[in-house]
């Protein structure tokens, strides 16, 4: 039969594994580093892998294709649980979504001690999952990379109870805003906090932060903070 199916451009396909988490159906596996659909009728063509890939290497194609077979699907995904040791995906195991937990660093006396604040893995825009448990009641921090650098008191100021997503638009040449959006509209986000170096290109970051927040169609507290590269806070 001819029906809708995703196509996975291999050239394009950068092995980060983002749509095989995203797949519902276990159709997409990574072989070789790169992302592939094993089997036509485990595909439904509905294409949620599309938003979540960061260099847009799938797209959907009317072909000849086996008809979706959700009772092969059932089996697979029954036999996937039940013989799971591990990050299903078969990507790195570095983007593997990990909630972390905060204790409070031993009093030593006369030293001073610094705890990281971060809560969850990873961080990159590019391989944060579209749905997480850490996501749920979280005030979501979208912030440019640099700033960490930039900003002695990053930890303690922005990323402290919050859940940090960063990036880079120059570096990573996307637009964050599809990525961003699903990650707003599939989860109980509280409020958003936009941190932006005062150089040009940051703007691209803050522009995909407030266009997600916009296309979502929540109606959130948000702020943007602009650092400079001398490390002072310039708006707040």
């Amino acid at each position: 039969m001819i029906r809708q199916m995703i196509k996975i451009d291999q050239d394009k396909c950068n092995g980060c594994g983002l749509c095989a988490d995203a797949c519902h159906e276990s159709a997409i596996e990574m072989q070789h580093g790169k992302a592939v659909v094993i089997r036509d009728d485990f595909c439904d063509g509905l294409g949620d892998c599309l938003p979540v890939c960061p260099t847009g290497a799938i797209t959907f194609e009317m072909r000849e294709a086996a008809a979706y077979d959700k009772e092969a699907v059932d089996k697979r995904l029954q036999a996937k649980a039940a013989a799971d040791n591990g990050p299903q995906t078969g990507g790195c195991p570095g983007m593997m979504a990990r909630q972390l937990e905060r204790s409070a660093p031993a009093d030593i006396p006369g030293v001073m001690l610094v705890s990281s604040q971060l809560r969850q893995w990873p961080v990159q825009i590019k391989l944060m999952p579209v749905t997480a448990p850490y996501y749920q009641q979280a005030h979501l921090l979208i912030a440019a990379d640099c700033a960490a650098y930039a900003y002695a008191a990053f930890h303690q100021e922005f990323i402290k109870n919050r859940i940090a997503v960063i990036g880079c638009p120059k570096l990573d040449n996307i637009d964050y805003t599809d990525k961003l959006t699903a990650i707003i509209e599939n989860n109980d986000i509280k409020s958003v906090t936009i941190v932006r170096m005062e150089v040009p290109c940051c703007a691209g970051l803050a522009h995909a932060a407030v266009a997600a927040l916009k296309q979502s169609g929540k109606f959130l507290p948000w702020n943007i903070i602009t650092i400079g590269v001398d490390g002072n806070i310039i708006n707040d």
